[in-house]
């Protein structure tokens, strides 16, 4: 694969100039944040090259637990204007998403004026869901709008943990949540978007969901046959018509037993590339990630080229400009 080839639409910017601004103000201790948030420009650049990425799409972090609307939206403000930078520092090889907040509409607003209009993004950002309310609530249904009117391309990724451990707790006691949780939350997300028919409503919304849709494809088929007994139901093969139009990226799923399940359930041209860099370890990426899928049986070189570039380039045009 060329230098030119990939496009990464899963790549998490931690820009060092927010983590500058949130610890001076007491929002975050670095040393105790993930190891994954020292967000380095140099080693982002060299796993891209050791991959063939052209071109990542950042999603900027802000992991700060930040409460009034002011501080939260100056937050933003830096760390927008340090992927920005990125951008015009580096023509071609970033890009980036800007985030919206699903607990505060009016911030989102102005993100999304902030980011899309005056910075450039490409798209917005959100998480599945948030203290316990799931993307496409009716909660949302402004921001959709909003969205909707300018054919926005949404990536979605999770960050909370669904309750039902041990003594009340998050999860299974031991196991990381990226392991198995996040997918679990991606998959509510999504089938509250079709069960609410949210992409009938706003049909210019595109939502890229991480990590192969969680289990959603997997799990298709059993959704479809008791969708009856959820509230709202889902109507019998509402669940089929749905899987192809969300789409999915490759950050995790690809391997002998998951691909044929993605390629079998949702459409091809609707995959794209993510590594989830740098959460998962640049080693890693470069030595198991891309090798098994540039080596996977399953994919034809058409297929590839699509999945590494084309739909993306499909579904989000600018990129061919950069």
């Amino acid at each position: 694969m060329s230098l030119a080839g990939r496009i990464d639409v899963h790549h998490h910017f931690t820009a060092p100039a927010w983590l500058d601004w949130a610890e001076a103000r007491g929002a975050v201790s670095r040393d105790k944040l993930p190891w994954w948030t020292r967000w380095d420009v140099n080693a982002a650049l060299e796993v891209m090259d050791k991959t063939g990425i052209g071109t990542s799409v950042m999603t900027v972090a802000m992991l700060g637990r930040l409460r009034e609307r002011a501080e939260r939206q100056e937050s933003a403000r830096v760390a927008l204007g340090a992927a920005a930078d990125v951008v015009e520092a580096h023509p071609g090889r970033f890009a980036f998403f800007t985030p919206v907040f699903l607990d505060d509409l009016e911030l989102s607003s102005w993100s999304v004026r902030h980011g899309l209009d005056e910075l450039g993004a490409i798209g917005v950002s959100t998480r599945t869901s948030m203290d316990g309310v799931f993307l496409g609530d009716e909660s949302h249904d402004r921001l959709l709008q909003e969205l909707n009117e300018r054919h926005a391309v949404i990536s979605t990724h999770p960050m909370d943990v669904p309750a039902g451990g041990k003594d009340g707790g998050a999860g299974l006691p031991g196991m990381p949540p990226f392991v198995c949780d996040f997918l679990l939350d991606t998959t509510r997300a999504a089938i509250n978007l079709i069960r609410n028919g949210t992409l009938d409503r706003y049909p210019n919304l595109s939502f890229i969901l991480p990590h192969g849709g969680g289990f959603l494809p997997y799990m298709a088929t059993r959704l479809d046959l008791f969708g009856g007994r959820i509230t709202p139901p889902i109507e019998p093969g509402r669940v089929r018509d749905h899987l192809h139009r969300f789409y999915f990226d490759t950050a995790g799923p690809m391997s002998p037993s998951a691909t044929p399940t993605l390629l079998a359930t949702v459409d091809p041209d609707r995959i794209l590339f993510g590594t989830d860099w740098p959460p998962t370890p640049s080693h890693v990426i470069v030595d198991s990630v891309v090798p098994a899928l540039d080596g996977d049986s399953c994919l034809s070189e058409e297929l590839l080229q699509g999945i590494n570039r084309e739909n993306a380039l499909r579904l989000m045009p600018s990129l061919a400009r950069r």
